[in-house]
């Protein structure tokens, strides 16, 4: 279901990730922060993620809304539109939590699936925190692009051996 969803609300490029943006991102993405889109090539489908997101909200708080609306409607006005307020505010801070949780998820399968093309002997699980200080490294000591991907598989394969 979590894959049909995904599918459904982003575009994906059938580009290929750049191995520097690959390693950008899985430094970004181990560390918690939000990747940029472009860099692992997608980009929400704004008006499938409204669809998908109108479609949970219709199915979950609607009945839950039905179902205690005329019970508190009786209790105390009050308290009814008082709920209706929170529930209106769930409504718009679940929608930027729910692109928050699709954007981390299609950025770890993105990060993923160019992991086996640029690392297809190391395991994602095992090696990307060891990928991520390779390349924090390599930042520091001013790395040139075209050297980038030398020193990161040189560095990864010492400290393979070393294990």
């Amino acid at each position: 279901m979590k894959d049909k969803i995904l599918k459904h609300i982003f575009i994906i490029s059938k580009q290929p990730i750049l191995f520097r943006d690959l390693l950008e991102a899985n430094c970004l993405y181990n560390e918690g922060m939000l990747v940029d889109g472009a860099k692992l090539n997608f980009r929400f489908n704004h008006y499938k993620t409204y669809q998908i997101y109108g479609i949970f909200c219709v199915l979950i708080l609607l009945p839950l809304l039905i179902l205690t609306h005329y019970g508190l409607s009786k209790i105390d006005p009050h308290i009814s539109i008082f709920s209706t307020v929170l529930v209106t505010s769930f409504v718009f801070i679940g929608f930027d939590l729910f692109k928050v949780w699709a954007r981390k998820e299609i950025s770890k399968i993105q990060i993923k699936k160019a992991w086996t093309v640029h690392f297809p002997y190391f395991a994602y699980e095992k090696y990307s925190s060891k990928v991520e200080e390779i390349y924090n490294e390599a930042i520091k000591h001013d790395i040139p692009k075209k050297e980038l991907e030398q020193y990161v598989l040189s560095r990864l394969l010492d400290a393979q051996r070393s294990e």
